[in-house]
């Protein structure tokens, strides 16, 4: 098993923001990118991804959480010329939802 800093510098060599988040909707994890793309950055660590959300978005994670649970992996819920956003799940050996992380997938810079 991987330790937690080798962990980190793997995603901190990601261009793209990558933010985990537990299966009580709470941030755990910003890579560097993200925590450069986000305005309050490392500040959004402990706080609830809903807090970063406008309603129409919580409702729309909460469905897809909702179908993380009953086994779905990942849905795109974001496409456009900006960038594309994925929702994926993050299992255990055992198949149990550890929580999910929000990937972008910006254009080259």
């Amino acid at each position: 098993m991987l330790d937690k800093a080798l962990m980190s510098l793997i995603l901190d060599g990601l261009k793209d923001p990558f933010v985990f988040v537990d299966t009580d909707h709470v941030i755990r994890y910003m890579n560097k990118a993200a925590l450069a793309h986000y305005e309050e950055g490392e500040e959004l660590i402990g706080r609830s991804i809903m807090d970063c959300h406008n309603p129409q978005s919580c409702v729309m994670i909460l469905e897809i959480f909702e179908a993380m649970q009953n086994g779905e992996e990942e849905r795109l819920i974001t496409n456009n010329e900006k960038h594309r956003i994925y929702m994926r799940a993050v299992r255990d050996d055992g198949g149990r939802l550890l929580g999910y992380y929000e990937r972008y997938e910006l254009p080259d810079h």
